[in-house]
């Protein structure tokens, strides 16, 4: 059975994945994966420890659904480590399940797209860290768990126009065959 590609928009919050994720899905004409917290959070309010293993559950089941019915690849506004990140940044622990899953999941993507905190921060009710400061160590932490498992990514900087260029130029690469 075809394995689509599974392509993780990743990085620290406010630096545009959700958009990006969109305007790469609709690019390439692949299935979006949208980000499950920030609707389970619209619908509830702010998310607890408790939620975590729930969200990751249902954004994995969402991943599994479309890599299912796509032909070559998959858009992800988010990945399985993304969300463990969270639940240690937040509430100082992940629980073991979430854990495993997300060190397993981590290995299914053909590429992350790493996006950089090179943009204006942008409010909303969900972000939790507009100091440049925290920003910085967000994106160390995030970067630093691609690193450390040794996860093929591209960093994409810049402003919104070249982002976008790099990010497509970075999966034409992908499907092409070719390093990224």
């Amino acid at each position: 059975m075809h394995q689509p590609k599974r392509i993780a928009v990743y990085g620290p919050e406010s630096t545009g994945k959700t958009e990006l994720a969109g305007k790469l899905a609709a690019h390439f004409r692949a299935p979006l994966v949208a980000e499950y917290a920030r609707e389970r959070w619209d619908v509830q309010g702010a998310l607890t420890l408790e939620d975590m293993l729930p969200v990751a559950k249902e954004q994995w089941r969402r991943e599994d659904a479309a890599a299912a019915q796509a032909e070559r690849l998959i858009i992800c506004d988010t990945d399985a480590l993304t969300t463990m990140l969270w639940s240690d940044l937040l509430y100082g622990t992940t629980p073991e399940e979430l854990r495993r899953g997300a060190e397993q999941r981590c290995k299914n993507y053909a590429l992350y797209l790493l996006l950089d905190i090179d943009v204006p921060f942008t409010p909303d009710p969900q972000r939790c860290f507009p100091d440049p400061a925290d920003r910085e160590k967000a994106m160390r932490v995030w970067r630093g768990a691609l690193e450390r498992r040794g996860l093929s990514f591209v960093l994409i900087s810049g402003e919104w126009v070249a982002r976008e260029q790099r990010a497509f130029e970075a999966v034409e690469r992908l499907l092409a065959g070719k390093q990224t």
